[in-house]
């Protein structure tokens, strides 16, 4: 049996979290808690903001269309950010909403877009990536939010990353070979786990000025995701689980 109560509601505020703490929700939670999940005075809901912890609260109403939390007990410790950072060519709205909340699921503590020349949605909005990544965390059970990112072209995001962080690039023109060998073989060369970044591309891959920029920085490992042409959506939860299971936070 799980240790965890999935069937237990939550809610993402920004609000500090203490014992004793009163919360006011957004006009949105409101709506929520009251018209969706129709909770009444004195009932539980457990609240997180990514930075105390999750809390117990309870439902304290003010007038018949308002209410607001009562803060009561921390049940959980604030758990570490994760250091895998995920890159990603956007995609169309709904496969990118999808591709965000599999990302957060699968430990992302940051999510940056990167503009290519296929990139098929140049426009993205970073409140919408946020809410999105909240929405998983909620529904998973998690506590960090990852960090979400205004899009930036591929040659400013290869300038800001920092020359310590591997780049894992997962390149469909890659030889086929063993990604996870790969992988391991750069863990037993670094040692302790180091900064990551995953980079994914667009539906119709990279071009080749791209390619040869993105293999031209130090401390890229360029890898093969298998035989079989990839969906970028379904791209990012492949190389994140590779990458989790041996550099990352599953080993």
């Amino acid at each position: 049996m799980s240790a965890y109560d999935f069937s237990a509601q939550r809610l993402f505020v920004e609000d500090d979290l203490t014992e004793g703490a009163r919360v006011a929700p957004t006009p949105d939670a409101q709506n929520y808690l009251l018209n969706v999940l129709r909770l009444r005075q004195g009932e539980a809901i457990l609240l997180f903001n990514g930075r105390d912890g999750e809390w117990r609260a309870r439902i304290d109403m003010v007038s018949k269309r308002a209410a607001a939390l009562r803060v009561e007990q921390r049940l959980r410790e604030q758990t570490a950010p994760g250091y895998v950072h995920y890159a990603f060519a956007p995609l169309k709205q709904a496969r990118l909403d999808y591709m965000v909340q599999k990302a957060t699921e699968m430990g992302a503590a940051r999510l940056t877009p990167v503009l290519t020349k296929r990139t098929q949605m140049r426009r993205v909005s970073a409140h919408r990536l946020r809410a999105n990544a909240i929405e998983a965390a909620e529904q998973c059970g998690l506590l960090t939010i990852p960090e979400t990112m205004e899009p930036l072209e591929l040659d400013r995001y290869l300038a800001a990353l920092e020359p310590e962080r591997v780049l894992v690039f997962c390149d469909e023109d890659a030889p086929l070979a063993d990604a996870l060998a790969a992988l391991r073989g750069k863990q037993a060369e670094l040692g302790a786990p180091p900064p990551l970044a995953v980079l994914i591309g667009p539906e119709g891959g990279f071009d080749e000025t791209e390619r040869a920029m993105i293999l031209a920085r130090s401390n890229v490992l360029r890898l093969s995701l298998g035989p079989r042409i990839l969906r970028a959506d379904t791209a990012a939860v492949a190389a994140l689980a590779l990458v989790q299971a041996t550099l990352g936070d599953w080993r």
